[in-house]
Order: structure tokens, then sequence, then C-alpha cells
């Protein structure tokens, strides 16, 4: 196998990168904020791409939007397809032999060296949860067009079976490494190993996501003369098909970046990367104070007090559970800082509290963001009806009247609408975020507090933010599911 070298390290290349279905141009700000790169977004949604020169390719993987990162090998806007499989395949043949790989190797390899740099941790054996971050399930013939079932549907195809086992050692720059170069440099000549994932959105194709991920990765092996290993590989070929847009790239990250901060799991605990999406749609400000009323395990208010330090982060949750992850992930964070070097400490308190009598005076949060019980796994729509207008009127109370914001997730957006409208002018939707969670169609309600001062209508002064017993119930079983 050729040695690969970067010759030119700033040479520019193009970075795809997946990121929460709705806030790709929320992840392209953060792109041009953080690189001065203007971020293409996708056809397909839930991925942008932007180009960069490669002596800022760390910087890629410290970006807080994006959960997966590729290199691109090569892009095609309108691949026109041949009518039959057989010519198709024929096609895929060809593509793979014509293709500018060495860049995108390059790439792959020096991202390689960065990430023992940083001493990323071995790739965790794949659980139930992860399925969609490894992308190991069949995929159907009729793939939906959303990137984020994409991600639970999509198959990845073993090309060859029956390979031996083998898993060259990646290149180790560092002095204590010096000793273990010549079996480094054995490894090298092995064969890499190798897989290729598909995923096809698109109802014009004469093939599935199997016969094209089978036919174009059989086209690589016999190109590069690799051995194909579903789960030990050491190279991921992405082949992603967007009715005729195709991009092939290499995978630069072995698990998805969205589990960067959490430690301490609930049963759905909402992705760092969503979290970091909704704070952003409130641009926290300096000495801003921002609560999560439901915080679950806290990915929300460790997104923001890790990113916007200057501002200071309540959260809290009426479940003990919930409230003692929450304190885990903060503790795991501190450790993980002091290590590195980094100061301690974070603008961040924890609390358990009755979410519809919270413990704050009025009008003196900044901006509310939170993860709401959607009323699926426990609990039910029903329950919704009582605890979704005691929730928005308890916030509003404590929300500044004229320049208070808040950003709620919920699915059930039936119950939230009408809550809304009860509310009898205390907030304004500015808009709204359509996102896809774990396979829901769910939205991102952003909201503005409006200048009409709580306490001031009767059926504020009749003090209706206090849960009953069932509610509080519903309220806590909520916060482990859903958060």
């Amino acid at each position: 196998m050729r040695v690969l070298i970067m010759q030119d390290t700033d040479q520019t290349v193009t970075i795809g990168a997946t990121v929460p279905t709705g806030f790709e141009l929320t992840a392209a700000e953060e792109v041009q904020e953080k690189l001065g790169a203007i971020a293409r977004v996708s056809k397909n949604r839930g991925r942008i791409y932007f180009d960069i020169t490669t002596d800022k390719l760390i910087e890629v993987h410290h970006l807080k939007s994006l959960d997966n990162l590729f290199v691109v090998v090569n892009e095609y806007e309108d691949y026109q397809f041949k009518a039959t499989k057989e010519e198709v395949l024929l096609d895929w043949q060809e593509l793979a032999t014509k293709l500018p790989w060495t860049n995108a190797l390059e790439v792959w390899k020096l991202n390689n060296s960065i990430r023992k740099k940083k001493g990323r941790r071995k790739r965790p054996n794949p659980t139930k949860s992860d399925q969609c971050d490894n992308v190991i399930a069949k995929c159907p013939d009729t793939v939906p067009s959303d990137p984020e079932e994409l991600l639970e549907d999509c198959e990845t195809l073993e090309v060859t079976e029956n390979q031996a086992d083998v898993s060259p050692h990646l290149e180790n720059d560092s002095e204590e490494d010096k000793s273990s170069e010549p079996q480094d440099q054995e490894s090298e000549l092995m064969p890499l190993k190798f897989r290729v994932t598909c995923s096809r959105a698109g109802d014009k194709h004469c093939f599935t996501s199997n016969d094209a991920a089978r036919d174009f990765g059989g086209a690589v092996q016999e190109f590069f003369q690799w051995k194909a290993d579903m789960t030990k590989f050491d190279v991921e070929v992405l082949l992603n098909i967007h009715n005729n847009e195709v991009v092939v790239g290499i995978a630069l990250t072995v698990e998805s970046l969205h589990r960067r901060n959490i430690t301490h799991f609930g049963p759905t605990t909402l992705r760092s990367t969503l979290a970091y999406g909704m704070l952003r749609l409130c641009k926290p400000q300096v000495s801003d104070v921002i609560v999560d009323p439901m915080c679950g395990t806290g990915a929300i208010p460790l997104e923001g007090a890790m990113e916007w330090q200057n501002s200071f982060f309540i959260a809290g949750d009426n479940n003990g559970t919930a409230v003692s992850r929450s304190v885990n992930n903060i503790k795991h964070i501190l450790k993980k800082t002091q290590d590195g070097g980094s100061p301690s400490g974070l603008p961040l308190d924890i609390v358990q509290w009755d979410l519809c009598n919270l413990p704050m005076r009025s009008s003196s949060v900044d901006i509310i963001i939170t993860d709401m019980p959607f009323g699926k796994r426990v609990g039910s729509r029903k329950k919704n009806w009582e605890l979704y207008p005691l929730c928005l009127r308890e916030m509003a109370r404590v929300c500044k009247p004229g320049t208070g914001k808040a950003a709620l997730l919920t699915q059930d957006k039936k119950c939230f609408t009408k809550a809304l409208l009860q509310m009898g002018g205390l907030w304004r939707k500015l808009h709204t975020v359509w996102v896809n969670v774990g396979g829901l169609h769910a939205g991102v309600f952003v909201l503005k507090r409006t200048d009409v001062i709580f306490g001031t209508r009767s059926e504020d002064k009749a003090e209706p933010h206090t849960a009953t017993e069932a509610q509080k119930e519903n309220l806590g079983d909520a916060s482990l599911s859903e958060n």
C-alpha cells in the first residue's frame, strides 16, 4: 500500500458534516463565526459543506453544531444514473477508478494523528441507542427523505465476506512511541480494512442502497486491494445519494460528536448538538441569566455554560434522579477541564424544584431554554393539556417582560399551541424550527416575552401556578423519559 504523506499543510479541502435536521443554518453561522468559512447547505437536509485549509482541521472538531464529519472525495450536483441496474453497476466500477482519492486519504491520515494527540477514547461497542450513529441497520428499498430517518435506516455493507481480521497500527508521532516504529512500518504494509456506508433518498433510482454499497464497495476494494470489515475497519467510505446529488466522502469521526459531554444518560437524553442549536437561537449575551426548568441530564445548561461563560445558567428538575445525573455530568466536565489544565468551575447551578412554582423572583430571567415532556414514553398527552399552561405561565412570571426569550422543544405541537393561546398575551411566538428527535417530528418554538407585566391580570393574581400532585408525578416521570 502506498504511504501517504501530507506535503502541503495548508491545502484547501471540502469538509462535510451532518447536523441536527432543521439547524443547518445555525451550524453554518457557527462555521462562519469560528472558522471564517462560508458553509453550503445541502439539498439533503441535515448536511452542510464548507472549505477549509488543513491547518484548521483540529478546529473543526471543536465546533459544537456538528454531529459527524467527513472529507469530500468528490461531489456531483446532477449525476446521471444509467437506466438499468447492470449499467449502474458498471458505472460504479468506473467511478471508483476515476475519483481523486489522494487528497482525501491524506486528510484522513492527518485526522488520525490529530485524534491520537487529543487522546480520544477507543470506539465503544455499539449499543441499541448508538446504532444510528454507526449506521449498521438495514435500509429499506423506499428510503425516507429525512436524514435523521436515513441515519436510523441506512445500510452499511461488508462487500466481501470472510476476510482476515487485520488491524494496522496508525502512525504515532510522539517520542514515547518511537520504539514501536518497526512494528508500525510493518503494519502499514498490510492492506487497510474498510467498509462502505450508503445513504440514499429519492424514488427515481433503479437500485437500492444495498445495491449501491455492495457494487461501489466492490469496486473500491478492487481498486485499492483493501480488505472489507464492517466493524473493525480503518477507513469508512461514505456514499451519499439524494435524488441526482451524489457525494463520496471519507469519515473523519469514529463516533458522533454530539456525545461529547454526557456520561450519565437518561433514556432519551437530548443530543448536545441539538441543545447547542437551541441556545444559539436565543443569542445569549454577557450577564444573561439563562434557565432550564426541566434539565433532565443537563445537556442544555452544560452546553451553555461551556460556550457562554459570561452568562449564568440555572438548571433544575422535579425529579431527584434527573438532578443527580446532571450533577454527575457536571463533575465529569469539571474533572476533564481540570485534567486538561483549564480553569475549574462553570457558571452553572443545579436545583431540585417544582417547575410550576419556581423559587425565583418575578422578572428575573433573560432566557428560558428547555426540552418539554412529549408525553410519549411515560405520561400522556392528556396530562400535558394540564401541565403545559402551568409551565408557560410560570415561565412568563420569571421571565423579563419586553426582553425575555424562550426556546422550547416539544413534539406535542397541538397541546403547546393551545396552551400558548391561553397565556393572554404573555408570550409571542417568533418562529418555529422543525427538527427530528429520535424519529419524531418536533418543533423548537422560539418565543418573545411581551411587555405585559405578570400579575396585572385577574388570572395571574389567582396564582394558578401550583401543580397538583398528579401533575407533579407526571412531570417527574417525563423528566426521566424525555430528557
